[in-house]
């Protein structure tokens, strides 16, 4: 497909993540950013997956008001050519009937919002499998399923219907892509058409960030060395009881994390040299990572893990950043550029490591690795793949 085609034709991207609250540095939202620069797009805020579990307490009772919230903006234009839209729909994929009239409301919705932005028979792109009935019955010139997360195993979803969602979308989408080479090679024979596509960074807004020597306030006054993090502390990606060790074990190295936690950071925050940041918008992020002496990614060993492939791997390497992983299938690619660490001890070396000794080069190999996967590159890419 061309994009003189999609320009004509624009997108309808089902997102998995809401507009008005994560981070916009994810993989959809990054990739529509460029489809709009010459072509209308409708991007949907992620449908409600997961089941309802009061017992969550606040964090339950937040993420409500947080999708109520969304829901009453409805229909928003941010931009020329991008519309955000924030549908209603309720947690019951687990109930049979519920979830056919729930799917049903959605299509209503969703026929209204199209006609609302001046689609027709747009490509449509699928990253949030709970949208699938809709996706597949709603008009369309073509069909994209991003499939870069392993959904059926986020916490509270019904994994079996998920998995079904999964199935019908691979097996009716023009294009199935994949950023981990592990999941694709477990699962290119189960697809319509299937490929291997590597996030891809904003080059222009990471690698340049050094050049502004503005600091962000929160830490102007923060010591170094300093060991980093910015994106989500969420349970089933984040390894809060090691990076709480490996805390323990530095106290000479301020630790800062930059984002929203949806889990109790007591074990972190009660030490005096961690430094607990809150989300900032994702225009900001790289200043704060510029400030970073090494980046961290202490991840869970799990599923959702061994299956991602993290965008904020090519933003640390976009700054120019050592780094240090838990290991997943991915790293193999990034040999010399990322130590890997399994336990608290290892991790703490890797550091220290790093600290001591930071490569002279490694600045100039790391931006050199990344340098041909723009956002731009990636879209012109899924483009390419799909029918004219």
């Amino acid at each position: 497909m061309s994009p003189e085609t999609l320009a004509t034709i624009g997108v309808l991207c089902f997102g998995g993540e809401d507009w008005w609250y994560h981070n916009r540095g994810h993989c959809d939202m990054q990739l529509m950013r460029c489809y709009a620069r010459f072509a209308p797009v409708l991007y949907v805020n992620s449908v409600v997956m997961r089941k309802p579990n009061v017992r969550e307490g606040a964090m339950f009772w937040r993420r409500v008001r947080r999708k109520l919230r969304s829901i009453r903006r409805g229909l928003v234009r941010v931009d020329d050519n991008f519309r955000v839209y924030s549908p209603l729909t309720a947690p019951v994929h687990h109930l049979p009937g519920a979830r056919t009239l729930n799917a049903l409301a959605l299509q209503t919705q969703m026929r209204l919002a199209i006609r609302r932005a001046g689609l027709r028979k747009p490509l449509i792109w699928v990253n949030c499998p709970a949208a699938c009935e809709t996706a597949l019955a709603l008009p369309h010139r073509a069909l994209v399923y991003q499939r870069t997360d392993r959904y059926e195993d986020y916490p509270g979803v019904d994994r079996d219907q998920i998995s079904r969602y999964d199935r019908q979308l691979k097996a009716a989408a023009d294009l199935t892509f994949y950023s981990s080479r592990s999941l694709f090679e477990q699962e290119r024979e189960t697809c319509r058409q299937a490929a291997y596509v590597e996030h891809g960074v904003d080059l222009d807004r990471f690698s340049s960030a050094d050049q502004d020597p503005q600091v962000p306030p929160e830490l102007a006054h923060v010591p170094h060395p300093i060991a980093g993090f910015f994106g989500g502390i969420d349970r089933h990606t984040f390894d809060l009881d090691l990076a709480s060790e490996v805390v323990a074990r530095l106290p000479g190295v301020s630790f800062v994390f930059v984002g929203n936690a949806s889990v109790d950071c007591t074990p972190l925050a009660r030490h005096a040299h961690v430094h607990m940041i809150g989300q900032r918008p994702y225009e900001q992020i790289p200043h704060y990572g510029k400030c970073f002496d090494v980046c961290l990614m202490p991840w869970n060993q799990n599923e959702w893990i061994q299956a991602c492939n993290p965008i904020k791997l090519k933003e640390y390497l976009a700054l120019g950043k050592p780094v240090v992983s838990t290991p997943f299938p991915e790293l193999a690619q990034y040999d010399g550029l990322v130590r890997t660490a399994t336990t608290a001890e290892q991790f703490v070396e890797a550091i220290r490591s790093f600290l001591a000794s930071p490569p002279t080069d490694l600045a100039a190999r790391a931006r050199e690795r990344v340098a041909a996967h723009s956002w731009r590159a990636k879209a012109l890419q899924i483009l390419e793949m799909l029918p004219a």
